[in-house]
């Protein structure tokens, strides 16, 4: 029989939370339980002051889980969220207003490189290899920004595990969230949770400005901005009033989604935007029971798209389950599951970028 919640849960019922006299499920420290075909994961929420103590009964928490029949694997995190300091309500800062004057394109205070990641359509993983990808470089040593920049649909409050509004020390200094070793921020963290963005197009504009030039980024090698599909006002405005050291284009292998990436690249071109490389992502999928290779959305379309354009072909990422599980649970693959081929194909696409100086 496949394990399910309930079996997990009973299993770590038996794990005693030391110095409680009761077990790690009775003290509340259990967080984001997921099952999925085998695959299990959980957070052991915990106070700082016992982090370190505490790894013990995070492995024998993994254990307990491993001992079950038909776990396939078990990813067991330990994180440590103490309570936020109390300070005086910070001034209000409003988001969402008409752009700016500005005299051309110009840098990001302390952003030594600025990197868009772009997608011609939907549902084409745009926002998982965003996120991903400034994992793998911040574990790679490098100091890294990822900038939410899709207004009406923000997503990496949640594959980065972030949440709460942003303070703002004086009104128009918004300091931002950080997670993963990245350094983030979204719209998504100034709403309430199901809002909607409501606005023409010179309130997205006007919003761009204030995430990119009211956020204290701090000293950054790149800041990787996760644009909203298409070629409209947000991609426009990014391009025209910034200095971008390049775009990276998201696609499927199939030829739908190439049709549409083709336009993406057409946009780069007439606003001047090197494009840095494709990324072919949801390449191949292999089965978990028997290993065999299937292509559901084709393989090697974008490879070839890029060959054609003369464009460099940055790499492929497999489609996977533990990407979209690792993503739902606010820890992406990368950090999930470093040493997973899943973690590996985002690496090599960071290693390749720094290794070619883009980053």
């Amino acid at each position: 029989m496949p394990v399910t919640k309930d079996d997990v849960l009973s299993a770590l019922g038996a794990v005693p939370m030391p110095g409680s006299g009761k077990s790690i499920v009775e003290a509340d420290v259990l967080r984001a339980v997921t099952v999925d075909d085998g695959r299990v994961s959980f957070i052991l929420e915990v106070d700082p002051a016992q982090g370190a103590a505490l790894e013990p009964t995070r492995a024998a928490a993994q254990a307990a889980v491993e001992a079950l029949p038909g776990v396939r694997s078990v990813s067991a995190l330990l994180t440590a969220h103490g309570p936020a300091p109390k300070a005086p309500p910070p001034p209000d800062l409003k988001i969402g207003r008409h752009p700016t004057p500005q005299a051309g394109p110009r840098a990001v205070p302390g952003v030594r490189r600025v990197i868009a990641v772009a997608s011609g359509k939907g549902g084409v993983g745009k926002s998982t290899v965003a996120a991903n990808l400034a994992v793998a470089l911040a574990a790679e040593g490098r100091a890294i920004g990822l900038l939410d920049a899709d207004i009406y649909g923000p997503s990496q409050p949640r594959m980065m595990g972030v949440s709460g509004r942003p303070r703002s020390p004086d009104g128009k200094t918004i300091l931002p969230l950080h997670n993963h070793g990245v350094t983030i921020m979204s719209i998504g963290l100034m709403l309430r949770e199901g809002e909607a963005v409501v606005w023409r197009g010179p309130m997205l504009m006007g919003a761009l400005q204030q995430l990119m030039g009211q956020v204290a980024w701090g000293e950054l090698d790149a800041l990787i901005v996760d644009l909203p599909p298409g070629t409209g006002d947000v991609q426009l405005t990014l391009s025209q009033k910034y200095e971008l050291t390049g775009a990276i284009l998201v696609s499927t292998p199939q030829d739908i989604a190439l049709l549409d990436a083709r336009k993406a690249l057409d946009m780069f071109d007439k606003t001047k935007v090197p494009v840095i490389g494709l990324v072919e992502n949801m390449s191949s999928y292999i089965c978990p029971n028997c290993g065999h290779e299937a292509h559901i959305f084709g393989h090697g379309g974008a490879k070839a798209e890029a060959a054609r354009l003369g464009l460099p072909f940055l790499g492929e990422v497999p489609l996977d389950i533990a990407i979209r599980q690792a993503g739902d649970s606010g820890v992406p693959a990368v950090a999930a599951h470093p040493e997973s081929p899943e973690a590996e194909a985002f690496r090599a696409i960071a290693r390749r970028l720094i290794s070619e100086g883009v980053v």
